[in-house]
């Protein structure tokens, strides 16, 4: 059983012991900086500002000839590939394309006939952003949409619809077993779009083996592709060919310079391409992608549970209310908390250096991105809540003001 470290000189021989410890170079954070938001926005490694930078250098040397000369035009399928390693997907079946909520409306419009029953399944909690696609999507489509409670996905599986559902929920951290889930569907006419953004470059993911067909995704939390960096589509073989995309845009099209008012769709996930490509934006996407070349998924897991679970110990012996579970196969990347001052605590533990996230209405959240943490840092974060709570040091006005940014 592995041991959770219950001292900071257990924190420091975990760090030594850290088959990761390598990865820590690849990220400048600034000194005193704690980043416990890694599942909100990563940090840039250095792999990313220089590909971002070899992309500037392409568009000022080469200027248009660029999309051919530096292979711009097949960067999104590329990076697709990269992130098909990471989330066990076979090469064809991710394509890097738009935003996760534009690909989750794709998607779900080209699933719906699919299914046994044109009908829209979303859970209550589930991101707030899925629940408006699901919405908006029946409003244009005239689907129904039927709202779950929390973890109602696989017990409604046997209506045989288009269900939105979360591998790990972004507020509580707990993990759906995929592989059960798409069993059941199978068995039912139902089809299951997967919402992998908190899920992926921080879980052993094994879509093409657990049987899942359709998902969407972020790459700026656990990925750290930047701020608003595009999202990405995966679309199994045995399903993509039946797939009718909503937005056929041109560089969907199997021959967009042929400049046919006729859409013919390219093969496999890639007919999910809409618009032009943001092509400094998937630059710095693909060199941070590099930085998790040849780390093994399943140690990426196993450190982000272990930083987790100390953190779970610890807040728990303050007299916190921990909202993720407490079992690591359960739980992703983060650990949330409740607490009623949670807007102002993480104000005063920002001002420590201490970076975390607050989500209406009472929960903090604690993430643990396994590339660029240091268990002796995390530790010295929750000593620093330990303190910021004991001495009511958040209850000062400034910690109050609220940004428009939680």
């Amino acid at each position: 059983m592995r041991q959770i470290p219950t001292s900071r000189a257990d924190a420091v021989e975990c760090d030594r012991a850290d088959p990761l410890a390598a990865r820590h170079g690849l990220f400048n954070l600034p000194d005193g900086i704690a980043y416990l938001v890694g599942h909100s926005l990563g940090p840039p490694p250095a792999t990313a500002g220089a590909r971002l930078n070899a992309a500037m250098q392409d568009w000022q040397s080469d200027l248009v000839r660029s999309w051919n000369s530096a292979g711009w035009i097949d960067l999104s399928e590329r990076t697709g590939g990269q992130i098909a390693a990471l989330i066990g997907a076979e090469p064809g079946e991710v394509i890097v394309a738009d935003s996760v909520s534009v690909n989750l409306f794709k998607l779900a419009a080209a699933a719906l006939p699919l299914a046994r029953r044109y009908v829209l399944f979303v859970e209550e909690d589930e991101f707030p952003t899925d629940q408006y696609i699901a919405a908006g999507l029946a409003g244009v489509s005239g689907a129904e949409v039927r709202r779950l409670p929390s973890g109602g996905t696989f017990d409604a599986l046997n209506a045989g619809g288009v269900y939105l559902k979360s591998a790990v929920n972004y507020r509580s951290a707990e993990v759906a077993d995929i592989a059960a889930h798409e069993r059941e569907a199978a068995a039912h006419g139902a089809l299951i779009l997967w919402d992998l953004s908190h899920a992926t470059g921080v879980l052993d993911l094994a879509l093409k083996a657990d049987g899942a067909r359709l998902a969407a995704g972020c790459t700026y939390k656990y990925l750290n592709g930047g701020p608003g960096a595009p999202a990405f589509v995966y679309a199994a073989h045995d399903i993509a060919g039946l797939l009718r995309t909503p937005l056929p845009g041109w560089m969907g099209h199997a021959a967009p310079f042929a400049f046919d008012g006729g859409y013919t769709p390219r093969e496999g996930a890639a007919r999910f391409a809409s618009g032009t490509p943001p092509i400094l934006s998937l630059a710095a996407l693909s060199g941070a992608l590099e930085a998790m070349d040849g780390a093994p998924l399943s140690a990426l897991q196993a450190k982000a549970r272990a930083l987790s679970a100390m953190a779970i110990a610890r807040v728990q012996a303050m007299g916190l209310e921990v909202l993720s579970p407490v079992e690591d196969a359960k739980r992703g990347g983060h650990v949330s908390v409740r607490m009623a001052e949670g807007y102002p605590v993480v104000q005063a533990l920002a001002a420590r250096g201490v970076m975390a996230d607050f989500r209406a209405p009472d929960t903090v959240r604690f993430g643990f991105s396994p590339l660029f943490l240091r268990y002796a840092a995390v530790w010295d974060a929750l000593d620093a809540l330990a303190d910021i709570l004991a001495s009511k040091s958040w209850d000062q006005p400034q910690f109050h003001a609220r940004a428009k940014v939680t």
